[in-house]
């Protein structure tokens, strides 16, 4: 089973996957490795971890498709990305898709904001017209070669012109053919029951560092009948938080002894990246080019 279906067989079955947000490959691996089923890879990871900035929209298609890239090749797993505003018009919508498929993501969302696109969890948000994020999802749709690839509609609006609207917009994502709508901000557990009677197809939340402390539980979610939540800051605030402090302990007491502990071991490390691995296949190609030769010389 390709990744593709997979992540659509994992969203479908009953219980909750639990979707960490990979901010780089390493990341993206570590997550994998620790068990969970599929990866999310979002805009405020990729921008902060990339270019040390708050997510403003200031990143470009091709820069996600690349980072996007080096996730998926890490993960091995189904990775769900951001894909912002499908970055500009249908025609860029259209180029979006295709370069996300090459990436290799399971699937990912595309939103109503207008370009350039903001963090959701950030004040100063616009939303197009109804007409403009339908156009941008049917565009999208039409451009996938691939019909596994899910594709989501996600909505801002409801910040913008309240819960009425956003929840229009949703449903109206999926009659137009999405695999599933997310209406954003919808985050306390009535809320989300909300939209999950009210709006067809399976149901995404999300638990972001950016919206300050969480108001729903996972237990919560997984009674629900959530399909899937999101963490997509957790593992970039780890390491900020990490880096952070054992920088500080480093630069105060100037030496090794005490940051060691707060280390990986060697050995953890080149077994997480692969050096075992890596050398093998370089001793592997230097024993059939010396074969070769030696057959070549008799």
């Amino acid at each position: 089973m390709n990744l593709r279906k997979k992540f659509r067989a994992l969203i479908a079955q009953p219980g909750l996957v639990l979707m960490p947000g990979a901010y780089d490959a390493l990341s993206a691996r570590i997550i994998a490795q620790q068990g969970f089923e599929a990866v999310t890879g979002g805009g405020y990871a990729a921008v902060g971890s990339l270019l040390a900035q708050p997510d403003s929209g200031q990143s470009n298609m091709r820069d996600y498709a690349d980072h996007y890239a080096r996730l998926c090749e890490a993960a091995e797993v189904p990775v769900y990305v951001d894909a912002d505003t499908g970055f500009g018009g249908v025609n860029n919508v259209r180029q979006m898709v295709r370069a996300f498929e090459n990436a290799g993501v399971a699937g990912f969302f595309i939103s109503d904001q207008v370009f350039p696109n903001r963090c959701g969890y950030l004040p100063g948000k616009e939303v197009v017209s109804l007409e403009q994020s339908l156009g941008r999802l049917k565009a999208a749709l039409d451009a996938r070669r691939d019909p596994d690839l899910v594709i989501a509609g996600r909505t801002d609006v409801k910040a913008v012109a309240g819960p009425e609207a956003a929840i229009e917009r949703a449903q109206l994502f999926m009659e137009a053919g999405a695999d599933l709508a997310k209406p954003h901000g919808f985050d306390t557990l009535d809320e989300i029951k909300r939209v999950m009677r009210e709006v067809p197809g399976p149901h995404f939340a999300t638990l972001s560092q950016a919206a300050g402390k969480a108001k729903v539980t996972i237990p919560e979610l997984e009674a629900a009948g959530v399909s899937a939540v999101s963490f997509p800051s957790a593992a970039l605030f780890a390491a900020a938080q990490a880096v952070t402090q054992i920088m500080a302990k480093l630069k105060r007491e100037r030496s090794l002894d005490g940051i060691m502990d707060s280390l990986i071991p060697l050995e953890e490390y080149y077994a997480l990246v692969g050096l075992k691995g890596q050398l093998a296949r370089e001793e592997g190609y230097d024993l059939a080019a010396r074969a070769l030769l030696k057959k070549a010389a008799e």
